[in-house]
């Protein structure tokens, strides 16, 4: 359980973080044969948000063995409207009552129970009115699609399988029939996705989430080793490279993000920048930082 003194965050943080991929694939594509995602106009790769929320939501997992208030709200199989009930059960509540969700303060605390149980309600928020209705909630921590700092390069791998599933399979086998396979990946891929957290979302007082400082450290942590415990041969070798944190004292905070953002910079160096040959690791960029003259109530903490 969280410690007794742990408070809902305070400070409003926008964050810039980078990670790679070598030899992997690192968010395939299912309407494209399962391809890394690509944006087509640029060759710039892509990795969604729900990708990386899910790593995260792996990590505090694995971390906490899905026990409250860590459980995990989406995850493989779940069937959401059980969990739902299991709120209803715990305040006393019938569920599919009508009136308990027209009931300001029944609805609230159904979402409330919610938040406290499931850590990545209380981090993204959740839409939770299917069917058995639990109310939606919008979460601090926000994340957008991320996107590479140079166009990609799609690989296509012919992969055998030397065994069978089935008897019959066995007997119409020829000597060197194999079964035939693709994969992809790309060789070199650099990525950059921007973080938003706002502690007017986690607020309990305005119907926030109630994420607290605790979770924020678990976010950290998360970023910081969630590709560790994520590891299968289709993704290669992933890892963070740079998260830049821009922590606000105001929580509407002291400046636009879009203006903070304009600081963190990712510059090719040597024969990637002389376009003499494509990007193979983080040693071909050099990521910075200008903290010159930064607004008042602006600090800047590394993630990574």
């Amino acid at each position: 359980m969280p410690k007794s003194n742990d408070t809902p965050i305070r400070n409003r943080y926008d964050i810039a973080y980078f990670f790679e991929v070598t030899d992997g694939n690192p968010n395939g594509d299912p309407d494209a044969g399962n391809l890394p995602r690509l944006d087509p106009e640029t060759n710039h790769g892509l990795v969604t948000d729900v990708c990386l929320k899910r790593k995260i939501r792996n990590y505090v997992a694995l971390k906490h063995g899905y026990k409250p208030p860590f459980e995990i709200y989406v995850k493989e199989k779940a069937v959401l409207n059980d969990q739902h009930e299991r709120a209803y059960e715990a305040l006393k509540i019938k569920p599919g009552d009508s009136k308990a969700t027209k009931d300001p303060e029944k609805a609230r605390s159904l979402t409330a129970w919610m938040c406290h149980n499931f850590f990545d309600i209380r981090a993204f928020g959740a839409v939770m009115s299917t069917g058995v209705n639990c109310g939606q909630v919008r979460g601090p921590v926000q994340l957008t699609i991320a996107r590479s700092v140079h166009p990609i390069l799609t690989l296509e791998h012919a992969v055998t399988r030397c065994a069978v599933t089935t008897s019959d399979e066995a007997e119409k086998q020829d000597g060197g029939n194999r079964t035939m396979g693709r994969k992809f990946s790309l060789p070199y891929g650099l990525y950059r996705t921007s973080i938003f957290i706002s502690p007017l979302l986690a607020d309990p007082d305005r119907n926030g989430t109630g994420f607290t400082e605790s979770d924020l450290l678990l976010v950290k942590e998360a970023l910081n080793n969630m590709f560790d415990q994520d590891r299968s041969a289709a993704r290669g070798v992933m890892a963070p490279v740079a998260c830049l944190a821009f922590k606000h004292d105001d929580p509407l905070g002291n400046a636009r993000a879009d203006r903070l953002f304009s600081r963190v910079s990712c510059t090719p160096l040597g024969e990637v920048a002389s376009q003499t040959r494509p990007p193979r690791s983080r040693s071909d960029f050099q990521i910075t930082c200008d903290n010159t003259s930064l607004p008042g109530g602006i600090t800047v903490e590394n993630w990574v």
